[in-house]
């Protein structure tokens, strides 16, 4: 396995002051770190990459697309500059060494119609994503469509849909992501919905129910890991896991109190927690 830690436990951007807690995550045995990438300036990004390839640190990268940006909107020049913002990202995972990109691109995060999703936004969002691959392709960028729940989207809650979505966007730049917390609220059974996502399983979240230290809290874990050893998975196990030191991030995911002793602990004991079920 890949170990991996979203740095969004500690920023919404990457600066040379993070650079301390990237060398600290590396002593501890992680093998890379998850860069948020919502200021895109490929210039900063490939300064940092340097500077991460200097600790040794493999990476991966995170977004998110918002109502100003969203691909599945009914206004072109709205879906455009989804295309746009995704295209950007990718610029800057090509500058900073970023070789997958994950999350939610798929639509606006936190936005909703108060309907189910119409075919035209089925048919927009699959259209936006395949454009984005394509273009991502040439830059040797993935991306890592994720499915998040059902109080932060509406358009991919379950794998079974992004699955399927995956499988209409019919490009080979464009696979999949399991997040551990959203399937906790989503799937009636992780182990289907693990052996669903298999074919273009690229990253795995570890993320507990509560987005506290994984281990501590409901995820269905042993099934988890038992299913990843079931189908081969020897990808990157990435910890995601948000507190209250950011307050934009505390509100956008709903932290309203703290949940672990610090965050160097939680990866610290994050990190033992899925050594202990899938070796080194």
């Amino acid at each position: 396995m890949n170990y991996g830690m979203n740095l969004l436990l500690w920023t919404a951007h990457l600066t040379d002051e993070h650079l301390p807690v990237c060398e600290e995550l590396k002593g501890m045995g992680y093998h890379g770190v998850e860069l948020p990438l919502f200021e895109l300036e490929p210039t900063h990004y490939q300064r940092l990459g340097k500077s991460l390839d200097g600790l040794g640190l493999a990476r991966t990268a995170v977004t998110v697309r918002t109502a100003a940006d969203n691909p599945i909107s009914p206004d072109p020049k709205i879906r455009a500059a989804g295309l746009d913002a995704n295209r950007r990202t990718i610029d800057c995972c090509a500058a900073a060494g970023v070789q997958l990109l994950v999350g939610p691109i798929h639509s606006a995060l936190g936005e909703f119609s108060g309907k189910c999703p119409t075919a035209d936004e089925w048919k927009w969002g699959v259209e936006e994503i395949r454009k984005a691959a394509e273009y991502a392709a040439p830059h040797g960028v993935m991306l890592g469509i994720e499915a998040i729940n059902r109080f932060e989207c509406y358009l991919l809650n379950c794998i079974d849909d992004l699955a399927r979505f995956v499988e209409e966007v019919d490009h080979p730049n464009c696979r999949l992501m399991y997040d551990t917390f959203h399937a906790n609220i989503e799937e009636k059974n992780p182990r289907d919905a693990i052996h669903r996502a298999q074919k273009d399983l690229a990253l795995v979240h570890i993320s507990e129910n509560d987005r506290s230290t994984p281990g501590s809290g409901g995820v269905r874990w042993q099934e988890t890991f038992d299913t990843l050893k079931e189908i081969g998975y020897n990808g990157w196990l990435t910890i995601e896991a948000f507190g209250l030191a950011l307050p934009e991030l505390a509100a956008a995911t709903k932290i309203w109190r703290r949940m672990y002793h610090d965050e160097m602990q939680l990866a610290r004991d994050g990190l033992a927690f899925m050594r202990s079920h899938c070796g080194n």
